[in-house]
């Protein structure tokens, strides 16, 4: 039954309702609640727009990152979301992580956090592995951001014919292997470990070296060349 006592977002004073606060104060005096509030559109009959973004945000300990990685499916799980909802929301999200790829100059790497804060647009909120190569020219300067393969959450495919081959038709100096673990565990395994020894072997051979192995977390990364593993 309805919460008779339970005011609609209609009913709120207007400087208070998410769209007028917006156009009033500006975007940033909204909370995040609102904000998705007006992404959903509006509630049910016990609960607001803003309500149902609440529960959401409870659900995911207030953290859009884990927002940001939910799919279609189960955001529609939430009480108040259907279909067309669950894709508003899904496509902002993704328009936001899109935002940081763009009008991204030539990057030259000297470190290994460089490489990670590089790949945060492609790999951060990712629920699935991807594998990524970085191309690098002599001065170290990034060629191309080239992506290798997808799996799922605990694995994917890195086939060294196929990464020299990028590195060859592209002229590369060096390559940086990348691949994130949406575990956010940082630690490789023994088949990333295997897999590195492997790249740099063949790398010396072809005179393309193997600058580093970066595995990508949300939280922070592991670097194959800061402990001197390769």
């Amino acid at each position: 039954m309805a919460n008779p006592y339970k005011l609609n977002i209609k009913q709120w004073a207007e400087e208070d309702r998410p769209r007028e606060k917006l156009l009033l104060k500006g975007k940033s005096a909204l909370s995040n609640a609102e904000l998705i509030g007006i992404l959903i559109g509006s509630g049910t009959r016990e609960l607001t727009a803003v309500d149902v973004a609440k529960l959401i945000l409870d659900h995911n300990n207030n953290d859009l990152n884990k927002i940001a990685k939910l799919s279609v499916q189960e955001l529609i799980k939430f009480k108040g979301i259907g279909e067309a909802r669950a894709i508003n929301i899904v496509s902002a999200l993704e328009i936001g992580r899109r935002r940081k790829t763009e009008n991204q100059k030539t990057e030259k790497i000297s470190s290994s956090s460089d490489v990670f804060e590089l790949m945060k647009p492609e790999l951060g909120d990712l629920p699935h592995e991807e594998f990524w190569l970085l191309l690098l020219n002599r001065a170290n300067k990034v060629i191309k951001k080239q992506p290798i393969s997808q799996g799922g959450v605990s694995g994917t495919v890195a086939d060294p014919k196929l990464i020299f081959g990028h590195a060859l038709n592209y002229l590369a100096s060096g390559i940086i292997l990348v691949h994130n673990h949406p575990s956010g565990n940082t630690k490789p395994s023994e088949a990333d470990k295997r897999l590195t020894r492997q790249m740099s072997e063949a790398g010396k051979l072809l005179e393309i070296t193997v600058l580093d192995h970066v595995i990508f977390t949300d939280g922070g990364y592991f670097s194959f060349a800061d402990e001197s593993l390769l």
